[in-house]
């Protein structure tokens, strides 16, 4: 672990890899050290903005008991899921099963939020089972619908409003996963647990 000084308000702490994000994230959110107001995780990193002392707030990071691994917060959200989409026959094969066995893989598992990023209200979603990996497309979609669920490496996820993008679509979901109008915005946030369920 590496704790570097990221502005006059914040540390970023660099880690191995993911598991160790989403250990050191989650001990993070169970214990409240004075000064935190934001935890931010990416793919190898966590950023933690502080309104008070960063000298107290790094020998706190430093002293912080945790362990990798991809605990969640608790909350869980479920996502109904029409699996029609365009890139499911190609996953089945880069996976050696056919479109029923993706679905079932996609819904028999739960996930977890590690981190948001490419767009507001995009989690980016780990497997608890065994991660798969699925190669990007080689030429990305000028335009993705919003609600579109797609796989990408060891990720899920569901674009949130339509945008650009590179990843294998599989389904969609008529839920909206980022709202303006809703406290919080964004219903798939890090620590949250997700379950794909077919409709």
């Amino acid at each position: 672990m590496r704790v570097l000084p990221s502005g006059s308000s914040a540390l970023l702490v660099e880690l191995d890899d993911l598991d160790a994000v989403l250990g050191f994230s989650a001990a993070l959110r169970d214990r409240a050290l004075p000064g935190v107001v934001d935890v931010v995780p990416a793919a190898r990193t966590v950023l933690v903005v502080s309104d008070g002392s960063l000298a107290d707030l790094r020998t706190a990071l430093e002293r912080l008991p945790w362990r990798p691994g991809r605990a969640g917060t608790g909350e869980r959200v479920e996502l109904p899921v029409r699996y029609d989409g365009e890139d499911l026959a190609a996953v089945a094969g880069l996976l050696g099963t056919d479109p029923d066995g993706v679905v079932a893989a996609h819904t028999g598992r739960e996930w977890t939020v590690a981190f948001c990023g490419f767009a507001p209200g995009f989690g980016y979603c780990v497997p608890d089972a065994e991660p798969w990996d699925v190669p990007r497309l080689t030429t990305p979609r000028t335009r993705v619908p919003a609600g579109a669920v797609g796989l990408a490496g060891g990720f899920t996820g569901v674009y949130p409003s339509a945008s650009p993008g590179g990843w294998q679509l599989i389904g969609r979901t008529d839920v909206a996963v980022f709202d303006l109008s809703r406290d919080p915005a964004a219903l798939l946030r890090p620590g949250v647990r997700v379950r794909f369920v077919p409709c």
